[in-house]
């Protein structure tokens, strides 16, 4: 009898991260990537003295329509022209993950990546809404938050349920 072959498991590439590494994690659709995006991580980067940030392109948005969202390749290419900067590594990684949910992502990276240092970064447009988002607590609970803001959304971010929740966690700007 043949010796049994076992299921490959399928290799995930993601980004190099040394140990002590500070990295931003900016997730997202990018459809179409454009300036706001590109706002989130400067700041972040000049701010918070991240040696790189991920550009998490995502395959699907659970809570979007797929009818509307361009090819991941088209995306990933469109983000990639954008990011103008060795520091912003844009990734697809996350087709490759069992889960579209960036709870699951983050605790698939901080598994891999164990003494990297993590940063989820949002728009303020984001965290009016991140209570939608499944599982949303436990990426407050995984890593630091910065929450980036953007015009016209600083009331509704701050008036949101994952504000009020995180409220006494809440680091000033200066």
């Amino acid at each position: 009898m043949p010796p049994r072959s076992s299921p490959r498991r399928s290799v995930i590439r993601t980004p190099h991260a040394e140990p002590g590494m500070r990295i931003g994690l900016l997730g997202g659709s990018f459809n179409p990537p454009h300036e706001a995006h590109l706002l989130i991580t400067e700041t972040a980067l000049k701010r918070l003295g991240l040696a790189q940030v991920w550009w998490l392109v995502t395959p699907g948005n659970p809570l979007k329509s797929r009818a509307e969202l361009a090819p991941l390749d088209e995306r990933i290419a469109a983000a990639r022209a954008l990011a103008d900067d060795a520091r912003i590594i844009v990734t697809d990684f996350e087709k490759s993950l069992a889960s579209t949910y960036t709870a699951s992502t983050l605790a698939f990276l901080a598994a891999r990546y164990p003494r990297a240092e993590f940063v989820w970064l949002m728009g303020a447009d984001n965290l009016a809404q991140v209570h939608r988002w499944r599982a949303w607590r436990s990426i407050f609970a995984a890593m630091p938050v910065v929450v980036v803001d953007r015009p016209g959304w600083r009331l509704k971010a701050m008036a949101s349920p994952a504000a009020k929740a995180f409220g006494p966690a809440y680091i000033p700007e200066g």
